[in-house]
């Protein structure tokens, strides 16, 4: 019976889950029936892509927000593309608040520890200031790639003290430019 517990338990369950759900996302939007579901959502116009934007800021329904940018023909991209920012900009101000209250108690204890100490001395000392935005880097990639905002959203949360206004700027300039290359594509 141990063994069989042993055959069904996955190490990374949520990695797993967010490879299945790009699989199964690309295996939707390859279907010629989509197109019809899509004219539907289509029809909301900016608002679906708004909503679209939003659901680009979680890990989980990113790939679905992807096909969808994909997939649709919008009258202007320029416009697009704004408003599926603003949408996404919406969903990391969302996570973002979600992260700094709820873990906030666990990133002050982090900050406590040896390991973090070592590591926040080595950086600062081998890098200086440029440690911090190099950081502010990092996170920034992470927001405005196709990934999971929920990484580069904690770092910013809790590594750093950021203006949840700025990041929302950042995050609002960041996605509108890749939702525009992904209408271009």
């Amino acid at each position: 019976m141990k063994n069989m517990k042993r055959l069904f338990k996955f190490k990374y369950p949520k990695i797993g889950l967010l490879i299945v759900t790009i699989i199964l996302s690309y295996y939707i939007f390859r279907q010629p029936g989509i197109l019809d579901i899509l004219s539907v959502i289509n029809g909301l116009r900016y608002l679906g892509i708004f909503i679209a934007g939003i659901f680009l800021s979680f890990g989980f329904t990113a790939p679905f927000a992807v096909g969808f940018f994909i997939a649709l023909v919008p009258e202007n991209i320029w416009i697009a593309s704004l408003i599926g920012g603003l949408g996404a900009a919406l969903g990391d101000l969302i996570l973002f608040w979600i992260i700094r209250f709820s873990f906030q108690d666990e990133f002050n204890e982090l900050e406590k520890t040896k390991t973090y100490k070592k590591i926040n001395f080595f950086f600062s000392r081998t890098l200086g200031k440029v440690w911090k935005y190099l950081l502010y880097v990092f996170a920034g990639i992470l927001i405005a790639s196709p990934l999971p905002d929920e990484a580069g959203i904690t770092m910013l949360s809790g590594l750093t003290k950021i203006n949840p206004y700025i990041l929302g700027v950042v995050a609002f300039i960041l996605h509108s430019f890749m939702i525009f290359l992904i209408f271009l594509i």
